[in-house]
């Protein structure tokens, strides 16, 4: 089936890797304001040919801004329109996953919102380890297919190239399933430190009692799926230099970047920063256009 690849506003990049490496075209696509500020798109009609009866695959992050959805809609509708078979979207980054669960009365969930609202737009869905924390799977709040690309082998080929005899770390109970997954790409131990939230900002990290032994003759290398304010690596970071460990490198998936995240880190004694490509940053250094081609090979069939 043919396969064409259709970029949302700010991510030509991400779609033109994508489309190099399925072998399919990219088709333009116009995505602006009218002036009261309601969002314009189309599709130029010459394209129907190329699109009827087409696997149309949209690409661009999807960050918390409501108006990147509309975005997605319009476009899917748009390619519907043109006679587009299916349409996917492949959001490295997939937003609104954090509220899970009701905490307190009255808390919207908006993790199973957005997924209701999302598979009502698309067909399938692929994106890059998304942040599950009280969910099993995607499937617990999405309705259609969905594929998970994983980081966890670029992150280790990055490792294994820049730091000798590393150590992975993961500042929390919920990064294990990041950081054992790089440990075995890497060849390298790892070690899970205790975390404690008690706000968006307020963070504590605490390590194992037998942790002193573990970085000896080695170079820490602390791992989380997101960094946005950037709390629980700079709270890790604090802790691992406490304890008489050496600077740790630091690196993310997903480089959200609420707060000065970076200035944070270094003062509170990492090496730097680096991240992987899903949310575009100066700290990217890690390309996953590898994963994200595989996973959406498993949605074309």
């Amino acid at each position: 089936m043919a396969a064409i690849v259709i970029a949302l506003p700010g991510s030509d990049a991400h779609a033109a890797q994508l489309a190099s490496r399925l072998g399919a075209p990219q088709l333009p696509a116009e995505v602006r304001r009218f002036p009261d500020g309601e969002i314009y798109v189309r599709l130029d009609g010459e394209q129907r040919p190329a699109i009827a009866g087409a696997e149309v695959i949209l690409v661009g992050s999807l960050t918390g801004a409501g108006d990147r959805f509309l975005e997605v809609a319009f476009l899917a509708g748009a390619a519907r329109d043109l006679g587009a078979r299916r349409v996917g979207l492949v959001a490295p980054y997939l937003a609104y996953l954090r509220q899970d669960a009701c905490f307190h009365p009255g808390e919207g969930v908006t993790a199973t919102y957005y997924g209701r609202l999302l598979s009502s737009t698309v067909d399938w869905l692929v994106t890059v380890d998304p942040h599950l924390h009280r969910l099993d799977a995607l499937a617990q709040v999405y309705a259609i297919p969905t594929t998970i690309a994983h980081a966890a082998a670029a992150i280790g080929a990055y490792v294994t190239a820049h730091v000798p005899a590393p150590l992975l770390v993961g500042p929390d109970a919920e990064s294990v399933q990041w950081v054992a997954a790089v440990a075995a790409a890497c060849g390298a131990p790892h070690l899970i430190l205790q975390k404690t939230r008690r706000g968006d900002r307020d963070v504590s990290v605490a390590l194992p009692d037998d942790a002193g032994a573990a970085w000896a003759g080695r170079t820490p290398v602390l791992i989380d799926d997101i960094v946005s304010t950037g709390r629980t690596l700079i709270e890790a970071t604090r802790a691992l230099r406490a304890a008489g460990a050496p600077a740790p490198l630091c690196i993310a998936i997903h480089a959200v970047f609420a707060d000065a995240a970076l200035a944070d880190l270094r003062a509170a004694g990492a090496t730097g920063l680096v991240t992987c490509d899903t949310l575009a940053h100066p700290t990217n250094a890690i390309t996953l256009g590898d994963a994200i081609a595989g996973a959406v090979q498993t949605q074309l069939g």
